[in-house]
């Protein structure tokens, strides 16, 4: 059987993929070289390379506390998602919102917003465009928040037999939002324009109900694997196969989203990529898989910052190239990609000494004191 320890190699390379991918997308928006316009185009889907994580490694908790013991522990669940989770996300907002030279645009959605994890609704991205990446990690909270209550709600129940049915209800009804979406709120909008993007991002992109693809296939694939025998074997048996048919299907995904704005990308497109990286993080655990097997100290290091470097890097690169362009030096070219590229890892690298382990230790001391209860 595998153990988690040995699993956690072939999901940290998909994991620093997808911070790289985010990189790649993101310092589009800044000066850069030209190639990156065409390699970081599809770099969106790191976000839902990292849904997909989340929702089956979070959820394969769950479900081997619900299996195991028949229920959930929150406290327990909750102060180590506190503890992970709000310190860094705090430290950022703190570097926002008290030193301007951090702020990578000019405008920062209000900070209550940001508090209670609610920035994604509502997100005018055009005119307060500031740290919007926090949208993605106030998705992964709700989410966080709310699985171990639904799980507890409906395992105990006959409904738990049909977890994997409700999972893909959820998501044709995420489908079924932005199809209702495109013809209420896009259709008749001038594509391309200024208002089409503003309100594309705001009821497509961003919304939860909108983007539950990606977290519901790692559930998904997270229930199969706990509880079929059958599946979880022949994920094992056939891991490289698994590789070779994602890698292809993601590839058909990209070509269906290459106008990633377009009707068809944005009712089925998020669906499509997430079957593929859910297809690509079962390659991943699997027994016979090279991803599996095969280990590397620099994607298990940037798999252990992603998170530090997906909340700072629009801030550090933003201050890299203004100050770049105090002293008169390039910001476009490949040397100052690198550049900003290291300092984004050394940013992370910082937030792990000066906020994670802090954190990580109080989280230890608690969760001691309530094991002691």
């Amino acid at each position: 059987m595998t153990n988690y320890s040995e699993r956690l190699h072939g999901l940290d390379h998909l994991r620093a993929l997808a911070i790289i991918l985010v990189l790649m997308y993101h310092y589009r928006a800044f000066r850069h070289p030209g190639w990156i316009d065409s390699v970081g185009k599809f770099g969106w889907t790191g976000v839902d390379l990292f849904f997909v994580l989340s929702g089956f490694l979070i959820s394969g908790q769950l479900f081997i506390e619900t299996k195991n013991w028949g229920t959930i522990e929150l406290k327990t669940f909750y102060i180590k998602r506190f503890f992970r989770i709000v310190p860094p996300y705090l430290l950022t907002l703190l570097l926002y919102f008290t030193i301007p030279f951090f702020r990578e645009r000019e405008a920062l959605s209000p900070l209550w917003k940001f508090v209670t994890f609610t920035q994604n609704y509502g997100l005018d991205v055009i005119n307060r465009g500031t740290f919007s990446h926090a949208w993605s990690l106030c998705i992964e909270e709700q989410f966080y928040l709310f699985l171990p209550l639904f799980l507890m709600l409906v395992m105990p129940t006959r409904m738990g037999k049909y977890l994997g049915i409700l999972i893909i209800v959820i998501i044709v009804v995420s489908i079924l939002a932005r199809w209702v979406m495109w013809h209420t709120a896009i259709t008749g909008l001038e594509s391309g324009s200024m208002e089409f993007w503003r309100v594309w991002y705001m009821k497509i992109y961003y919304p939860t109900h909108t983007r539950l693809d990606g977290l519901g296939i790692g559930i998904l694939i997270g229930y199969l694997v706990k509880y079929s025998a059958p599946f979880k074997r022949n994920v094992d048996r056939y891991g490289n196969l698994l590789l070779i048919i994602g890698v292809v299907f993601l590839g058909i995904s990209f070509w269906i989203c290459n106008d990633q704005a377009s009707k068809g990308p944005s009712i089925y497109g998020f669906t499509m990529v997430a079957i593929s990286y859910g297809i690509i993080v079962l390659a991943a655990i699997s027994e016979s898989s090279f991803l599996f097997k095969s280990k590397s100290y620099v994607t298990g290091q940037l798999a252990a910052l992603s998170y530090a470097i997906y909340l700072s890097h629009k801030g550090i690169i933003h201050m890299i190239q203004t100050m770049l362009d105090h002293f008169n030096m390039e910001t476009s070219d490949n040397v100052s990609l690198l550049l900003c590229l290291l300092f984004c890892v050394a940013g992370g690298v910082l937030y792990r000494f000066v906020i994670e382990k802090p954190s990580s230790r109080i989280k230890s001391k608690l969760l001691m004191l309530k094991n002691r209860d």
